[in-house]
């Protein structure tokens, strides 16, 4: 028991350090504050590959870490100003993100294999949830407070619209590991 416990708290603060790592892969964009980054990535494969409940810790421990000021979010800065920024919704909807891809593909369990359809739904949905608080509080975050005449729309053509061709990148980069990787957990966690 205490090995598996050991186990889980090291795999739930490997895909924090992971996802903590993607803040070095960031593209802004100059018509939007929102940055393309890699970090969406391993939050929607920590769903994928170690379930629901771990993969949501390790998106929590990563947004702690960012808002007691650890280099982590995008562009290697933190702080808790990031959570009422333009990209404070996104943020929030990182944790649904790995949330919703860890119950749509179920937690991996030694000796089944994931059909690769539900893994693609899977992290198709889990970035998809992302997008769902990012672009509200986008749009809330520029009508409201820096007082931009936004529409709706606006929002989606700052957060959501530009990154769809990037995500679907990362949806087969996901589709190619997530399977062997959940495997590879299961194997670790059911022993």
């Amino acid at each position: 028991m205490v090995k598996k416990t050991t186990l889980r708290l090291t795999l739930t603060a490997l895909f924090a350090a992971l996802i903590a790592g993607g803040t070095f892969v960031v593209v802004p964009l100059p018509f939007t504050p929102v940055p393309v980054v890699l970090q969406n990535l391993f939050i929607v494969l920590s769903g994928l590959v170690l379930g629901p409940v771990l993969g949501t810790a390790a998106v929590l421990l990563f947004l702690i870490a960012g808002a007691l000021g650890l280099p982590v979010l995008a562009g290697a800065s933190g702080g808790i100003a990031h959570f009422a920024g333009p990209t404070g919704g996104f943020l929030a909807g990182y944790v649904l993100a790995a949330f919703t891809s860890g119950i749509i593909a179920g937690r991996p369990r030694a000796g089944t294999k994931t059909h690769l359809c539900r893994i693609v739904i899977a992290a198709a949905l889990g970035f998809l949830a992302v997008y769902i608080p990012g672009v509200i509080w986008l749009f809330i975050w520029m009508k409201y407070i820096e007082h931009i005449d936004a529409t709706l729309l606006m929002a989606f053509a700052g957060g959501f619209f530009p990154f769809l061709i990037g995500d679907a990148v990362k949806l087969i980069i996901i589709a190619a590991f997530a399977g062997r990787l959940r495997r590879i957990t299961a194997d670790l966690l059911d022993e």
